[in-house]
């Protein structure tokens, strides 16, 4: 099922074709006084795989404009491997709504979840003026068709809490 605007007659690609996977070891310099990751770099990683993401789809440099529902869920420590998978869940017209899942992988390839993010970005110009996505998005399945639904409401969230000067 294609998803796209009303009227709107932008070519679509698949949730798939745009996902972004990344895979940081944890360094000393990226940990804090208590041995865990930093949430702040943990968040830099996030931006950039959403970044990546976000570009992918649009074939446009993107900016970040919101982060929504970051949620701390376990941490990671020095050596461990973070893997990070970017996936759009949302096209507007200029923007893009990715979900970046992060997990932390052990020596045998066990993924337990530390952290999702719910990040928007907006493609643009090279001098940096919004452009309209080249490209709506085809959700398949129940999983993709509720991620579009749930970014739907975000969206409509970060406009009230726009609107009252949130």
């Amino acid at each position: 099922m294609s998803r796209l605007g009303n009227n709107d007659d932008r070519p679509v690609k698949t949730v798939e074709l745009s996902r972004s996977e990344v895979t940081h070891v944890v360094m000393q310099i990226d940990i804090n006084g208590q041995g865990r990751l930093f949430g702040g770099r943990l968040m830099e990683w996030i931006d950039e795989v959403g970044g990546m993401t976000a570009m992918r789809h649009s074939t446009h440099e993107v900016i970040t404009a919101s982060v929504d529902n970051l949620t701390f869920k376990a941490e990671a420590r020095l050596n461990d491997m973070v893997v990070m998978i970017g996936k759009v869940t949302h096209v507007g017209n200029s923007s893009m709504e990715v979900r970046v899942d992060s997990y932390r992988e052990n020596e045998v390839g066990m993924r337990v979840p530390i952290n999702r993010a719910y990040l928007t970005y907006v493609a643009v110009t090279p001098e940096g003026k919004p452009i309209r996505v080249p490209y709506g998005l085809e959700v398949s399945g129940p999983g993709e068709e509720a991620e579009w639904e749930g970014a739907i409401k975000r969206q409509r969230m970060r406009l009230e809490r726009k609107k009252e000067a949130f």
